[in-house]
């Protein structure tokens, strides 16, 4: 048995010997070759993202763009050594071809993400600072990866959102404000012309909300017991719930001073004699 092993080793040893016989100057052509085109690829890599960034292109985007064009080369690079040292490729293919299929199953949901977050990087519906909605979830962008976004509300939490959920979905993208919409009752026998006016003066009165949109204040619809004054304004994402709080009672206390009403629901109960009971 040992004299076997010892002639398993003498035979792996002369075929080594053989080969680097017969390969020797293509191994060093190969290890040439191949240095040369790692060099090619990394200057490549270098000139696109620089050159994309000169075209202000989504730094994201640029380092994925840069990066392929490198593994481009270098897969290049290693098809022509494996060939120039006597291996063929072609089993090679075959395997990355079944191993891409069955990687390609198994990471369905990451490669999704990715080809999402490309597409997202690539059309930019929207940018870091912009405040979008998706999947009844609110905040400001405030990083787009390749594989996910990550939002930031105003209680400072980061709202991660894969991307697959941002692409073919619908999504509000407010930019850096949100919409605030609220109502408030008055009484019938307030003046609806002072209250809207009054309302009106109280929001632009609020260095907060945004002035370069006016804020939309009229009668909504007619209650039972109240005249609905609706309200649209629109704040900051950042303090979004602060501004709106504020606006609420500086609406209550202009509605107090100027005199309107703000009713609560009323119902009116009749009590009846016997006699009227006797006759119904």
């Amino acid at each position: 048995m040992f004299e076997s092993d010892i002639e398993k080793i003498q035979h792996y040893y002369d075929m080594a010997i053989e080969y680097i016989l017969t390969y020797s100057f293509q191994l060093v052509g190969a290890a040439i070759i191949f240095l040369l085109f790692l060099v090619l690829a990394n200057k490549m890599s270098r000139f696109i993202y620089k050159f994309l960034q000169a075209k202000n292109v989504d730094i994201t985007l640029s380092q994925f763009i840069a990066n392929l064009i490198k593994f481009i080369i270098l897969f290049c690079a290693i098809v022509i050594v494996l060939g120039k040292i006597g291996i063929s490729i072609t089993p090679f293919v075959a395997a990355i071809g079944a191993a891409s299929l069955g990687a390609g199953l198994a990471f369905q949901g990451l490669l999704s993400n990715y080809g999402a977050g490309f597409a997202i990087i690539l059309t930019r519906p929207f940018t870091v600072g912009n405040t979008i909605t998706v999947q009844d979830k609110t905040g400001v962008v405030k990083d787009v990866k390749l594989a996910c976004t990550i939002l930031v509300n105003e209680e400072k939490e980061d709202i991660i959102i894969p991307n697959k959920y941002l692409v073919g979905d619908i999504l509000l993208n407010s930019h850096e404000v949100k919409l605030i919409e609220t109502i408030v009752g008055i009484s019938f026998s307030s003046d609806p012309h002072l209250a809207i006016k009054t309302i009106k003066q109280v929001i632009d009165s609020i260095s907060e909300i945004d002035s370069s949109r006016p804020a939309i204040v009229g009668i909504d619809s007619f209650a039972d017991s109240s005249i609905q004054i609706g309200v649209r304004f629109w704040v900051p994402t950042k303090n979004l719930y602060e501004v709106k709080y504020q606006a609420n009672i500086a609406i209550f206390d202009g509605l107090k001073q100027a005199g309107i009403k703000i009713p609560f629901p009323q119902r009116e109960i009749r009590i009846l004699s016997d006699d009227k009971k006797d006759s119904l």
